[in-house]
């Protein structure tokens, strides 16, 4: 996807909503462990009930490896189920190097047709170049992370002061452009926001965190908007696991409509 085409469906829909599409058949309404797939009955209620309010699905890819066979068929049906206008990010944390780099870029933008995937950039440039080869598709590259281990390496800091998770914005930003490079942005560590737009002013971050992990959309936008919002926020357990019982999509899509309202004020 263009980066201008995601623009205009962020201001179109007054959203920059990602619902991320984790399904666990322990968590999913009872009811639709009778379906052939479960997963992809689930999701495909999930989507019509929210495509309307969000600009980007999220699938976690082990939430969907976990189940062999039947998991695979799920996120590849999943994927046709969602508009093309809608940007698809496969959440794979890839992060090896060479032919098997240019595979799992193949795998994810050619056989599936993923617009993004996210990265792990700990081996350098040499695990994110083979995603940048593909024309319209991006490399969205773990910048600071919202889990309570970020600490033990993220926040590490140089002789000059600059933590670890600043180098690695500063220097994978180089790597591609705005047009095909987002940063994965925890919503939790908010404080740290500001320093990584002065940053990387152009690029778009996809912010996990918001709602469950006690991220504040407020102080995300506050410090982490730009001239083209250059924001994804993903919301997950806070939409998909609103209810267990036959009401699960429209409760899903209540609390999606209440994030997006809240997204509107910040366009």
């Amino acid at each position: 996807m263009k980066r201008g085409t995601l623009i205009d469906q962020i201001k179109k829909k007054k959203s920059f909503l990602c619902v991320g599409l984790d399904v666990d058949l322990d968590k999913i309404p009872p009811h639709l462990l009778q379906e052939k797939n479960p997963l992809l009955a689930f999701n495909k209620e999930i989507i019509a009930a929210t495509k309307d309010v969000c600009v980007a699905y999220k699938p976690n890819i082990a939430f969907y490896e976990a189940y062999g066979e039947m998991g695979w068929e799920a996120l590849e049906a999943t994927i046709d189920l969602i508009p093309d206008e809608i940007f698809t990010i496969a959440d794979a944390k890839r992060g090896d190097i060479g032919n098997t780099a240019e595979r799992y870029a193949e795998a994810f933008f050619k056989k599936m047709n993923f617009d993004a995937i996210t990265l792990n950039p700990y081996m350098g440039k040499d695990c994110v170049a083979p995603f940048l080869a593909y024309e319209d598709k991006w490399a969205i590259v773990l910048g600071l992370t919202s889990n309570k281990g970020s600490e033990d390496f993220q926040m590490m800091e140089d002789e000059n002061g600059e933590a670890l998770f600043e180098r690695v914005i500063r220097i994978s930003s180089g790597w591609g452009n705005p047009s095909n490079t987002m940063f994965v942005v925890g919503a939790t560590q908010s404080e740290h926001i500001e320093r990584i737009r002065k940053i990387s002013p152009k690029h778009f971050y996809l912010v996990p965190g918001v709602g469950a992990q006690g991220g504040d959309l407020n102080e995300v936008c506050r410090y982490g908007k730009n001239d083209d919002i250059g924001l994804l926020v993903n919301s997950t357990r806070g939409i998909i696991y609103q209810s267990k019982g036959k009401d699960f999509a429209e409760k899903a899509r209540s609390a999606a409509i209440a994030l997006q309202q809240e997204m509107a004020d910040h366009i």
